[in-house]
């Protein structure tokens, strides 16, 4: 229980990797918020996380502030603090750059970078003031290594490795802590749809050989998370089975 009565806010965690770390958390202890656009995935993963500890859905829009405010007032009024914020949500719009339209730049900027800024700047009021706080940044080897077809996703991503920098820089001084956590392939729910193939052409890439699991980010994300890591900031640790190495 090394997160107990610790406050997490956890966006784009209604699936996925956010879900196994709004999973991991609630099951070590912490609270946990549940954020994401999709009210219906929102009360889905609540009822799947309830058993675990305490869990309350949010409806949110990472992109809008006003939005997002009001799920840090929320947290701050039921629970007094907020102690994590896991800037987790995302989304990818492929294509190769000759052809990549400018609305699909942008929405990918908006969600994965713009996103996390105003979390971000909003929880940060709070945290300042109680002089404490962790921030994790879902960032992607892709951000790291580039990859054909996503110049919007590996831009923003990017983007959020640099962000984390920064933020680590500015508030480091208050107490509070900044990481991005870059995954590799992780066998999600979309990575069960490709053909045999293309996850076998993936794999012959890792040095490890084998896809990542979901589980394997937020134990990460975990220790970050805790007081076992309270000298860590500004870092960006990989996920990857070593791909990056390539």
């Amino acid at each position: 229980m090394i997160l107990k009565d610790k406050v997490a806010v956890i966006t784009g965690s209604a699936r996925g990797i956010g879900f196994g770390i709004a999973k991991l958390f609630a099951e070590n202890g912490a609270k946990v918020f549940v954020v994401d656009l999709d009210a219906d995935a929102v009360n889905k993963a609540v009822a799947s996380l309830k058993s675990f500890g305490t869990v309350i859905g949010v409806e949110a829009n990472v992109t809008d502030g006003e939005s997002m405010s009001k799920v840090f007032d929320s947290a701050k009024e039921n629970f007094g603090s907020v102690d994590i914020l896991i800037n987790n949500a995302g989304i990818t719009r492929d294509g190769l750059l000759l052809r990549m339209k400018e609305q699909d730049w942008d929405m990918v900027m908006d969600v994965n970078l713009k996103g996390a800024f105003v979390s971000t700047q909003r929880v940060s009021k709070i945290m300042m003031k109680q002089k404490s706080g962790v921030i994790i940044n879902l960032a992607s080897v892709i951000g790291l290594m580039g990859n054909a077809g996503q110049a919007n996703y590996a831009a923003s991503k990017g983007g959020l490795i640099a962000f984390s920098k920064s933020v680590a820089k500015e508030f480091g001084s208050r107490g509070i802590r900044c990481n991005a956590v870059a995954p590799g392939f992780i066998k999600t729910e979309m990575t069960e749809i490709l053909p045999e193939e293309v996850v076998k052409s993936y794999k012959s890439e890792i040095p490890l050989g084998e896809l990542g699991t979901v589980e394997d980010v937020a134990e990460l994300c975990l220790f970050l998370a805790s007081d076992k890591a309270k000298y860590i900031t500004g870092q960006t640790i990989n996920v990857d089975g070593g791909i990056v190495m390539r």
